[in-house]
Formats: C-alpha cells, structure tokens, sequence
C-alpha cells in the first residue's frame, strides 16, 4: 500500500525496523479478546505476529502528530487480498481511523476487482466494523470467524 493519507491518519511503507514495536502494539490490542478465549500468552501473541510478518504487505497507521496508531497488512493470494493485522492502539479505536483506513483498502480492492477476506477473534468488536463494510461470514471454529467481502459488496 503506498503511502497516503486518509483523514487524519498517514499510511507509511512498513519497514523491518517497525517488527517489534508492531508486536508489541498487537499484545495490547488483542490481549482482552484472547484472555476472554483463555488463549493469551505474552510471548507467543509477539512471536506469532514476527513470524508471519512481512514488510512488502504491512503499512504503519500514524496518526496526525505522526504518532503510531496502528498497522494493516493486505496480503495478497490466489483468489483473494488476506486483510491481516488491522490493530489500532487503544487511544485511537473508535474515532473513525479504521473505517478511514479500511475504507480506503476497500475501494482499492473493489477498483482491482479483489476479493477481500479476513479471521477475526470471536466475539471481538472489530466484527462489527468488517460487517459494515460488506464483509460476511464464510466460516468459524472455536476460536476464529473466517470473513470474506467480494468486490463492490
């Protein structure tokens, strides 16, 4: 995702300096939901997160001062962008940077014609977020709900 900006935040290259302070922003982030699923471990959520990270796909969300507020990654595959972690820092959930930047990516994949989808943790709040934008249920286990938006939706 090229850099950008989208009311009020910026959108910036990831780099591979930016692995740990992303991991670290992904424990907090997820830390009520996997504690609420009896799945936290504060090493493995971190390791999880620099083990599958890739720099090509991830973007940094800052905010107006340039603060780090958050960070998505689109990866790309066969059929379809995997919408992979989309955290925002706590101070910065709910006064519209996701639905900015979510937005954004979403009208970028309608204008490819790409099918987007996601996993979110069950019960997590970001659901309803996904649900607004288009996004349906494919699948669930126990622990994930498995999303999926086809162009335009």
């Amino acid at each position: 995702m090229s850099t950008n900006t989208v009311q009020g935040p910026r959108l910036r290259p990831a780099t591979c300096e930016d692995v740990e302070v992303i991991a670290d922003l992904r424990a907090v982030v997820m830390r009520p939901d996997l504690e609420r699923l009896g799945r936290y471990d504060d090493h493995r959520v971190r390791q999880r997160l620099r083990d599958a990270y890739a720099p090509e796909h991830t973007s940094v969300v800052e905010a107006e001062d340039g603060t780090l507020a958050g960070c998505v990654a689109v990866r790309p595959s066969e059929d379809a962008w995997w919408l992979e972690h989309f955290y925002l820092a706590p101070e910065y959930q709910g006064g519209g940077i996701g639905t900015a930047v979510l937005t954004a990516l979403l009208a970028r994949a309608d204008a490819e014609g790409a099918t987007v989808r996601l996993d979110v943790l069950r019960g997590s709040a970001a659901r309803r977020l996904y649900e607004r934008h288009g996004f349906t249920v494919e699948r669930e286990d126990s622990v994930d709900v498995y999303m999926v938006r086809p162009p335009g939706a």
